[in-house]
């Protein structure tokens, strides 16, 4: 959804994603994830945030595991950490930081109310890149319904005729 966002990672949430992936999906091999990691690094320009690391130390997360996460999220001056995990993201944690975190779905929501047509057309493309094993449309909603993403869902099925 070019220009509505900056996407940002760093070396150290790809080694944490990837390990937890390869934890709970062993039919992905690691060679795979390292070429998703690699096109994500390639799509995305000036993804990768360094220089975050003695952040780190400073900060005190529910789960200290997660530190790093807020330390990139600094040193890239962003705005929120989209992720799932809200529970171990709290607001008082985050707000010294003018940080908030937010559920993908509520992330994407957003960025609908920014530009329809942008979230519209990079659906479009996600559903039209999976060739290997190709979803109906409503194949396609359902299997984001299945991702916990209700309110994506709701706002792209009106526009099903184009996905």
């Amino acid at each position: 959804m070019c220009g509505l966002f900056r996407a940002k990672w760093t070396d150290e949430i790809h080694d944490e994603w990837t390990r937890n992936l390869i934890e709970n999906r062993p039919d992905l091999s690691p060679e795979k994830l390292a070429r998703t990691r690699q096109l994500m690094n390639a799509a995305v320009p000036d993804c990768l945030v360094s220089g975050y690391e003695a952040i780190t130390p400073g900060l005190s997360l529910p789960d200290p595991d997660d530190n790093h996460v807020l330390a990139a999220a600094i040193r890239a001056a962003a705005s929120a950490i989209i992720t799932f995990n809200l529970r171990d993201f709290p607001d008082a944690a985050l707000a010294p930081y003018a940080i908030e975190a937010q559920h993908p779905d509520e992330f994407i929501q957003h960025q609908f109310g920014l530009d329809q047509s942008l979230v519209v057309i990079a659906a479009q493309r996600c559903r039209a890149r999976l060739v290997r094993q190709p979803f109906s449309v409503a194949e396609y909603l359902d299997c984001l319904e299945r991702q916990s993403l209700p309110l994506t869902v709701a706002e792209l099925r009106p526009f099903s005729g184009v996905l």
